[in-house]
């Protein structure tokens, strides 16, 4: 008997992601629900989706991620990333449902230069950041799994790397920041993973409780949005001259951590999962677009 899985928040990079690779699970059969089929910001709605669905697990990509529009729309940004959040987490509770909850680096704002694991302190800044963190302590009081992710892109949606194409296609030269560093990560190495620990889980190689608590989760290396943009042009072979200029230069309503590289540490023991290099994983996504 297959599985039923439900993703929310199917719109975006990586629930559209999993929808490609979804096949490629056949264990498993899908519920793709976006915002206008599943708002989890009203939990009345978020148990009737779950009644008689008997879902095995859940992988929650709906965020409000609008990151500087945010500080004006708090209330949006907080009825998503908080209260959506634990609303899901408290269905999924009751009904016995592994969840799977999607958070991001911005939680990770301190001084440092090693990257964060799971424990280090989070000191998150901003509207955004703050509502993510604060949803991710209601999924993990439900009994939920965070997944905090970096940087994303992918051939689906709004991103870095489909921005730097277009404006390398109509300028020849570009400024981009260097004070800001992480690690991109491909949507889609992240809704393998993913499905991959859920499939894992159902053939009983993994323990349920291997699966508690936080994991870090970006593909592996090290760059700035600098180095990220020259990766782009020379894997494209787009001659465009990249200058590195301070986030100062492009001033903006919430503020971005200028260090959020994290470590996978965690992630790779617990589930046995080889992450590859972010330059290896951009080159196979700029193949698709």
């Amino acid at each position: 008997m297959k599985r039923k899985l439900l993703i929310t928040g199917a719109g975006g990079q990586v629930g559209q992601e999993i929808k490609f690779l979804a096949d490629q699970f056949s264990d498993f059969t899908f519920d793709f629900a976006g915002s206008k089929d599943l708002d989890i910001t009203r939990p009345g709605r978020v148990e009737g989706w779950f009644h008689k669905r008997n879902y095995f697990a859940c992988i929650n990509c709906a965020a409000y991620t609008a990151v500087d529009q945010a500080e004006s729309e708090p209330a949006a940004a907080y009825a998503v990333n908080r209260d959506g959040a634990g609303h899901l987490a408290e269905v999924c509770r009751k009904a016995g449902t592994y969840l799977l909850h999607l958070s991001t680096d911005y939680v990770y704002h301190t001084q440092q230069n090693r990257p964060f694991s799971e424990e280090d302190e989070t000191a998150p800044k901003g509207v955004y950041a703050r509502s993510k963190a604060a949803g991710e302590e209601l999924v993990l009081a439900a009994g939920g799994t965070v997944i905090r992710t970096s940087w994303l892109y992918s051939s689906f949606g709004k991103n870095f790397v489909k921005t730097m194409l277009h404006l390398g296609a109509n300028r020849s030269e570009l400024k981009v920041v260097n004070d800001q560093v992480g690690t991109p990560t491909w949507a889609r190495d992240l809704a393998r993973d993913l499905l991959n620990i859920l499939d894992k889980l159902n053939k009983k190689e993994l323990a349920p409780e291997n699966l508690q608590g936080i994991f870090n989760y970006s593909n592996e290396g090290v760059a700035s949005w600098y180095d990220f943009a020259i990766a782009i042009f020379e894997l494209k072979k787009m001659k465009v001259r990249v200058i590195p200029v301070d986030s100062s230069q492009f001033p903006t309503a919430a503020e971005r951590p200028p260090f959020s590289l994290m470590s996978k540490t965690r992630f790779r023991q617990q589930f046995s999962i080889e992450l590859p290099h972010w330059r290896s994983s951009l080159k196979h996504c700029l193949l698709e677009l």
